[in-house]
């Protein structure tokens, strides 16, 4: 297990932010299985969904800019449970963009990529490896989303969510999985030790002028449009 409990780059949990959270929140003292839940529900709830300028930026970061996405989100969860000693990997992806579409728009949507790197975290608990993807959107979010569609009874693929109970998603965690974009994916990249080495294989399909676009102007319309749905 010690593999899955190492600090890199991105887990850099060592980082004077991290350390003053997990003391403030004292995650520490807790048993394993409330360690998992009450870090989820943080991530979940505490760090709002939106797109951050990169996948592979340090956990300190995500923390700092407090929203993110599957991969970013992620890459936090991970760092907090390693550094109060839960195992854990990353398992990787592609997903059609398709689930995209509302959060992007109009021509942002049209020249996106058609498969989008994605991630969930696979957490060892009780002798059992748990598929964990239910953190990317917040309550807040999901519950102005699951209004907005109020008579969507069936599957849903949209605004971030790809699921085949929208009303009713599994996303709280008590030793299970949970999945809110898992409807989605369409390539598997199999399990990784750490974000970094996932991120060093596989990234999103960009050039450097579409990356700098990105970065600059479209994530923040897409942030804009998170936010127009969440209040």
């Amino acid at each position: 297990m010690n593999k899955y409990l190492q600090e890199t780059p991105l887990l850099n949990f060592s980082h004077s932010s991290i350390q003053k959270l997990i003391e403030a929140m004292q995650w520490a003292n807790e048993s394993d299985f409330q360690k998992i839940k009450k870090i989820y529900n943080f991530v979940r709830d505490d760090i709002a969904f939106g797109y951050n300028k990169d996948d592979a930026i340090p956990a300190s970061e995500i923390l700092k800019d407090r929203y993110g996405q599957c991969n970013t989100k992620g890459i936090l969860f991970m760092t907090l449970l390693r550094a109060v000693g839960i195992p854990c990997r990353i398992h990787g992806f592609t997903i059609d963009k398709k689930l995209q579409k509302g959060a992007m728009t109009g021509l942002i949507y049209q020249l996106a990529p058609q498969n989008i790197v994605h991630s969930w975290v696979e957490v060892q608990y009780d002798g059992h490896w748990y598929n964990i993807e239910g953190f990317i959107l917040d309550s807040s979010y999901l519950k102005k989303l699951q209004e907005k569609f109020a008579d969507c009874e069936t599957s849903f693929c949209g605004y971030g969510a790809a699921t085949n109970n929208l009303q009713n998603p599994q996303i709280d965690w008590d030793a299970n999985d949970t999945y809110i974009q898992k409807e989605g994916i369409n390539n598997d990249f199999g399990v990784f030790n750490s974000p970094d080495e996932f991120f060093k294989k596989h990234q999103q399909r960009l050039s450097p002028f579409k990356k700098w676009i990105y970065q600059t102007i479209i994530r923040k319309l897409m942030n804009r449009n998170v936010e127009k749905i969440r209040n």
